[in-house]
């Protein structure tokens, strides 16, 4: 049992500001040029004036991208290209400003915050504000075992709701949910196909690029995930103790909160496509709150973004993680904002109407 009010969750959730997204068409339809010329920027500008309450809509200045790293227990079966340990490794490379993530950050003018939910390692030596919302050392392996207690699922997704309002506290007004944890996609490919009742062969995928024999063992541990995960897959925090992990079950607290806290989300790629599924499953009205940013290698994420209907604003055939899909699809997103924004209007361009105003029988 969890303590957690699913109710006073979906009654904190709101839908988009749907005046401020119609005002923002209107504005468009004005702009110095043809009508629906800006193609599918415009029906993002509008998307961003509903998230934010604005029209026009307002710049991206604060952009956070929150890494959220653990370790999985399935790892330790050879579902990866990499060992487990690797995911430690990666956590101190974050903090170092050398991953993926890092570089488009910087680019983009992103700030990046890497937590340790369940990382199979001693961290003891990070900063505290990476691991002070630790849940255990890995999670277990969900082929044979629930990843995680009743309580350890609570207690991640009540730190990823706390998570997303420190965030938004702080001055976000866009977060991006990353992802670290050699086996994660695997877990990710457990949860889509246990809430879609779906069999290994429609989501399993390559990951960080394994050989046919990892495809194999990957293949067999979803089967036997899967098959215990069928039990209890109306309940989706229950999905998420079965074959989720820690730091996916405190991503999915990230993202309904965010949707709590009317803050727009940019999905990255399989790990946060999956747990947007939970997420939706547990607070229906969440989905509007979240844009997908690319599209994945993943055939788990292909089928997470048919059932939320969204379409990925990149598909460069990224499988990178970390949010870095996400943060290549950011300057369309600012893309739209500006256009939207900063075009001049063609009422103030075009010269007035020299018969308006003169009486009917002037003419």
């Amino acid at each position: 049992m969890t303590s957690i009010d699913l109710t006073a969750l979906r009654e904190a959730v709101s839908l988009r500001d749907w005046d401020a997204a119609s005002d923002t068409r209107l504005r468009l339809d004005g702009l110095v040029k043809p009508l629906g010329s800006l193609g599918r920027l415009e029906q993002l500008a509008a998307w961003l004036s509903g998230v934010q309450g604005a029209s026009p809509p307002r710049p991206l200045d604060d952009v956070r991208v929150v890494v959220f790293a653990g370790d999985h227990g399935i790892a330790r079966s050879g579902v990866s290209a990499y060992p487990p340990e690797v995911t430690a490794a990666m956590v101190r490379t974050f903090l170092a400003g050398a991953a993926g993530v890092n570089a488009l950050a910087t680019l983009h003018g992103a700030k990046v915050r890497v937590l340790d939910l369940g990382v199979d390692a001693d961290t003891d030596d990070l900063p505290a504000a990476v691991t002070e919302h630790k849940v255990r050392r890995g999670s277990g392996s969900i082929d044979v075992e629930d990843a995680l207690t009743d309580d350890e699922v609570e207690r991640a997704f009540v730190s990823g709701q706390r998570i997303a309002d420190e965030e938004v506290d702080s001055g976000a007004d866009l977060l991006i949910a990353g992802d670290m944890g050699i086996g994660n996609t695997t877990v990710a490919a457990a949860l889509v196909a246990v809430l879609l009742d779906l069999q290994p062969l429609d989501v399993v995928g390559t990951g960080t690029g394994i050989d046919d024999d990892a495809w194999a063992r990957k293949v067999g541990a979803l089967r036997d995930a899967a098959y215990r995960g069928r039990a209890v897959r109306e309940d989706p925090l229950a999905v998420l103790r079965t074959v989720g992990s820690a730091d996916t079950a405190a991503m999915t607290g990230f993202l309904v909160q965010a949707a709590v806290r009317r803050t727009p989300v940019l999905l990255d790629g399989v790990v946060s496509c999956a747990c947007a599924l939970v997420g939706r499953r547990l607070v229906d009205s969440a989905s509007h709150w979240w844009l997908a940013g690319h599209r994945s290698t993943e055939p788990a994420q292909h089928r997470v973004l048919d059932v939320l209907g969204l379409e990925p604003l990149v598909d460069l055939g990224m499988r990178l993680g970390e949010g870095t899909g996400a943060l290549t699809a950011l300057p369309i997103l600012r893309a739209a904002q500006a256009m939207c924004a900063d075009m001049g209007l063609l009422a103030d361009l075009l010269p007035p109407d020299p018969m308006a105003g003169l009486p009917a029988d002037a003419t």
